[in-house]
């Protein structure tokens, strides 16, 4: 398929007077995978078909027959019937999941006798644990459990098309078909099994020339996406597609295939990292070496809903590590410690001052996250040769000097560290709605969970060290 193939509704009109939605289908399976469908005029008619194992708008004996092999080869064993009036675009009667031949018959018929078109297509499920989204110019934006459609809502990921497509391909192991010019605006799905006249993974839904479009990706979560990936793994997967240094990283899904990326670190230990839903600061367990993650998924999250995946990662042989992030005035705040970064973060070792080398480090590899994905906070760690991303997310991070959460509330609760994140979680939530802020007394960091508990739960909070 050529890129620079033009697509224009107008060439597929032919000699019929208005738009007919499955002409244009027809044309849209030119260029690539579609789900298999037959369709029908008013007389009922077969029009244009694709379905596997026959020819092109093969021209099947009845409607019967054409409605039967459909549900027969379509592997959901089910189909749905949409209809439209040429002279009138807009969308008519659509009925979803129909699994025999007689009511498909019925329905085809009875919207025939309204002078009503109908195209029959393979259901597929959106909710197989694939994507939905478009592609246009340099962006692609797509959404689990969804039809393209979700573009028009929130919580789609939204990332540089080349990128967007290195993404996608890592996390499901096939090359996403969707090599198409800038100029068009294509809506499609990308499935775990091989779905379509074609049997492939990618399935193509519209197409529509759109001419030259000024996009800018602006790749933001918690979305729809992180949240079934895992907030974690979704992180560390934005920083590799973006040429950060991460370690070697395997993803074990409860909705997904496992897959890796990441480059090795030499060390050839493994740490076990749960991955939640979303950012929950020190609630769940790191572990150095391997554990049964099934037995860890069990303890940690009986229900099944707060980890989705758990990740495998090459460790680290740790000189320096520690957090860092980007101030609401857009200045880099780090801090760090010597050795592994699993102390500092908990508040049980407070930040120390790091060589100038490491701080250079981190700075260059803070710089190349900074202009390519804007503000960031992330965790780290330096082996002595380089700095490597642990986690990674977006946004601000809103501290300064030892104000954790900026607020002037009526009164403070002084909170010792000592006391733990559990404990300051507790006392987050009960003092949630009122005008009370907390005040850490403790040698802890202003990046360490400690801070991130008062971040996320908005709290107006300050550190007091302690000699």
């Amino acid at each position: 398929m050529a890129r620079n193939k033009p697509f224009e509704i107008e060439q597929f009109c032919g000699a019929e007077p208005g738009l007919h939605k499955d002409r244009v289908l027809d044309a849209v399976a030119a260029y690539g995978n579609v789900a298999q469908f037959v369709s029908f005029g008013p007389d009922l008619s077969v029009r244009f078909s694709r379905i596997r194992g026959f020819d092109s708008n093969h021209r099947f004996a009845s409607l019967s027959e054409a409605v039967a092999v459909l549900l027969k080869t379509s592997p959901e064993k089910s189909v749905n019937v949409r209809s439209y009036h040429p002279e009138r675009p807009k969308s008519r009667e659509f009925v979803y999941d129909v699994r025999t031949e007689r009511e498909v018959v019925e329905h085809v018929t009875r919207l025939a006798s309204q002078s009503l078109f109908t195209i029959v297509n393979e259901k597929i499920d959106v909710k197989d644990g694939g994507v939905s989204g478009v592609v246009v110019g340099d962006l692609i934006e797509f959404s689990p459990g969804d039809t393209p459609r979700c573009v028009e809502t929130a919580g789609v990921v939204s990332l540089p098309r080349e990128l967007g497509i290195e993404f996608l391909a890592t996390v499901y192991g096939f090359q996403p078909a969707l090599d198409f010019d800038p100029g068009l605006r294509v809506e499609f799905s990308l499935h775990p099994l091989v779905r379509g006249f074609r049997a492939e993974h990618t399935i193509l839904w519209e197409i529509e020339s759109v001419g030259p479009v000024a996009s800018t990706a602006q790749c933001s979560w918690p979305n729809n996406f992180s949240r079934f990936l895992g907030d974690k793994a979704f992180g560390l997967l934005v920083a590799h597609i973006h040429g950060l240094p991460v370690p070697k990283t395997t993803v074990v899904c409860r909705h997904l295939a496992p897959f890796q990326f990441g480059s090795r670190t030499g060390t050839g230990e493994v740490w076990l990292r749960t991955c939640p839903v979303e950012q929950v600061p020190g609630r769940f367990p790191t572990l150095r070496g391997w554990q049964d993650p099934f037995t860890l998924l069990a303890k940690e999250d009986p229900a099944g809903e707060a980890i989705v995946s758990v990740l495998a990662q090459e460790g680290v042989d740790s000189m320096f590590s520690g957090a860092l992030g980007t101030t609401a005035n857009g200045s880099l705040l780090l801090e760090g410690t010597s050795g592994s970064g699993d102390a500092f973060m908990v508040g049980s070792k407070g930040p120390e001052t790091l060589p100038t080398r490491v701080v250079k480090s981190i700075q260059s590899m803070y710089s190349a996250a900074r202009s390519q994905l804007g503000p960031v906070r992330m965790e780290w760690a330096y082996d002595g040769k380089q700095t490597w991303v642990l986690q990674l997310h977006a946004g601000i991070m809103e501290s300064a000097g030892n104000v954790v959460y900026p607020g002037e509330p009526k009164s403070f609760h002084e909170f010792r560290v000592e006391a733990g994140l559990e404990a300051l979680r507790q006392l987050t939530e009960s003092i949630k709605g009122r005008s009370e802020g907390i005040v850490l007394v403790g040698n802890v960091g202003v990046t360490s969970h400690f801070g991130d508990v008062l971040r996320r739960a908005r709290v107006p909070s300050r550190i007091r060290h302690v000699a």
